[in-house]
């Protein structure tokens, strides 16, 4: 009965969120314009590549476009995350929300699936009009992209609950974050180029970066067809990493919020 009640605490944050997008376009559209801007972007420059070099560049063009869309599920579901906690703080519910019997791991898990289905909502159009556009089909990479999607998601959440802990920490102060953040590790995230691309010192680093193991995974598969399962089990191994310091760190902060009795005047 208990699993049943959190369902359904779950399930009613979810919906609430759910409800916004019914009469809502701008929105719905808000969750594909910057994917899908960005692919267009994209898209032409690895077009030209193709068009004025040689078969070697053209390769390269894809996995540049391969590249974005791929990055586009990290940032959709940092964002995802954090904008939908972000709505119940400039909603004014937050205190609320937490009135109810919800749970701080329920907000989580509710925020986490409201992420999912937001990146999907924003990623999937691109990823199709890429095919459409430029003949690039994200799915040639094969049963391989459910592991990436996976990988890159997962360093998403990771992300934004870091950053959900800092607005409950330091308030509207730390709102920017929630867009600016991911952005600020795409260098060594190895997005359209390889770890060895970067300075010695800086490769460690970079190495620790759960997206970069992600990214030398599908260099790996569209350049030379091979999986790179060891590059597969870093990052994996580095999100668990993540996601615990991550919620610890919510946990924290959040407990201290409710001590202080920030959850109800956060964001003023």
């Amino acid at each position: 009965m208990s699993g049943a009640s959190a369902g359904r605490r779950v399930w009613g944050l979810m919906y609430r969120h759910l409800a916004l997008y019914r009469r809502s376009w701008p929105r719905v559209l808000e969750l594909a314009y910057w994917p899908v801007l960005q692919m267009v972007v994209w898209g032409f420059v690895t077009a030209y590549l193709a068009g004025v070099q040689n078969n070697v560049a053209s390769v390269a063009a894809g996995v540049l476009l391969g590249g974005v869309l791929l990055w586009e599920v990290a940032i959709r579901s940092q964002m995802g995350f954090a904008i939908s906690f972000l709505e119940e703080v400039w909603s004014r519910n937050l205190g609320h929300v937490f009135v109810s019997p919800l749970r701080p791991m329920e907000l989580v898990a509710a925020l986490v699936a409201m992420s999912a289905l937001r990146m999907f909502a924003g990623v999937l159009p691109a990823v199709g009009l890429a095919w459409l556009l430029y003949g690039f089909g994200l799915w040639t990479l094969g049963p391989v992209i459910v592991l990436f999607f996976a990988g890159l998601m997962m360093m998403g959440w990771a992300v934004a609950l870091a950053v959900t802990a800092l607005i409950l920490r330091h308030g509207a102060g730390a709102e920017p974050l929630a867009w600016s953040v991911l952005f600020g590790l795409t260098p060594f995230a190895a997005v359209f180029y390889p770890v060895s691309v970067l300075p010695g010192w800086l490769q460690p680093v970079a190495l620790m970066v759960p997206a970069a193991h992600v990214f030398e995974g599908m260099r790996g598969v569209l350049l030379d067809g091979t999986i790179a399962w060891g590059h597969l089990a870093a990052a994996f191994g580095l999100n668990l990493v993540w996601l615990a310091g991550a919620v610890a760190l919510f946990l924290r902060q959040f407990q201290a919020a409710r001590e202080r009795g920030a959850l109800l005047s956060i964001g003023e």
